[in-house]
């Protein structure tokens, strides 16, 4: 399998001169999903954690309504990039054949080669009320996603997504050179441990773009934290799912956008 990071040789220029040294940086790789042997999407990806994303692409862009339509999933590698093959369980096959369509997703789109504006305007499915969360515990879930940012670290170049449980802390993180390859990663990670996403709070590295709450909501988290801005779609969208849109979150605070009531208290000043 491809390795997700890869050192490669580049000249550093500054005022003092040229240096000469190696620097680690993401690879980037075709990822094509098929489901039962038809075609589907090829997305660009760091080749990781490829089954979660196998299995979070397909819940979060509707493909299968539950884990329990996967069959099986296959990973396989050749020159040019990387197969994933989904088999679904009989009826959702035929289901899927029917309204099957082909994308091709670049890096960082989310909405690339969807058919029709009805289709990429999709309204999301409303999100159960969830918990209400104190600030502390906000600023708790931001601050726990950095540290636990390997690929990013290493790298400087990665989206990361993760997901926050107040009773177990930070569940999971997966990355990719994709925010929203690594949104699907998590969905797929939550589903495949049986996690609860209304129990907790997704956290996210980038901006809150409309197709990241939309990949939300399909899995039903009801609280979005974000380090970077949202767009306005993105919040009228929050809005119509009964989503709680945080973002802007950074060492002093944050910006709550849509449905406040799942946050309530004060934020105290010894937080990080």
């Amino acid at each position: 399998m491809a390795r997700p990071v890869v050192s490669v040789r580049r000249s550093i220029w500054r005022a003092d001169g040229e240096v000469r040294s190696k620097r680690a940086i993401p690879e980037e790789t075709a990822v094509a999903f098929t489901f039962n042997t038809a075609s589907y999407a090829v997305m660009m990806a760091t080749p990781q954690d490829l089954e979660d994303f196998a299995v979070g692409f397909s819940l979060t862009e509707g493909v299968i309504p539950s884990r329990d339509a996967i069959e099986s999933v296959e990973i396989a590698e050749d020159d040019v990039g990387i197969e994933l093959r989904i088999w679904l369980k009989a009826p959702h096959a035929a289901e899927f054949l029917g309204r099957r369509r082909k994308m091709a997703g670049p890096t960082g789109c989310g909405l690339c080669g969807i058919e029709s504006l009805l289709e990429a305007m999709r309204p999301p499915p409303s999100v159960g009320e969830g918990l209400v969360f104190t600030p502390d515990q906000i600023m708790t879930a931001v601050n726990s996603l950095f540290p636990q940012q390997t690929l990013n670290h290493e790298t400087r170049a990665v989206h990361a997504a993760g997901f926050w449980d107040p009773a177990r802390g930070l569940v999971a993180v997966r990355e990719d050179v994709g925010r929203h390859n690594a949104l699907d990663k998590l969905a797929g990670a939550l589903v495949r441990e049986n996690a609860t996403p209304q129990q907790g709070i997704i956290v996210l590295t980038s901006r809150v773009s409309v197709e990241m709450v939309q990949k939300s909501a399909a899995i039903g988290g009801p609280i979005i934290v974000a380090v970077s801005a949202p767009t306005a779609l993105a919040v009228r969208m929050a809005d119509a799912a009964g989503m709680t849109l945080v973002a802007i979150a950074r060492k002093d605070g944050f910006e709550v956008f849509t449905h406040p009531h799942r946050i309530s208290g004060e934020l105290t000043s010894h937080v990080a």
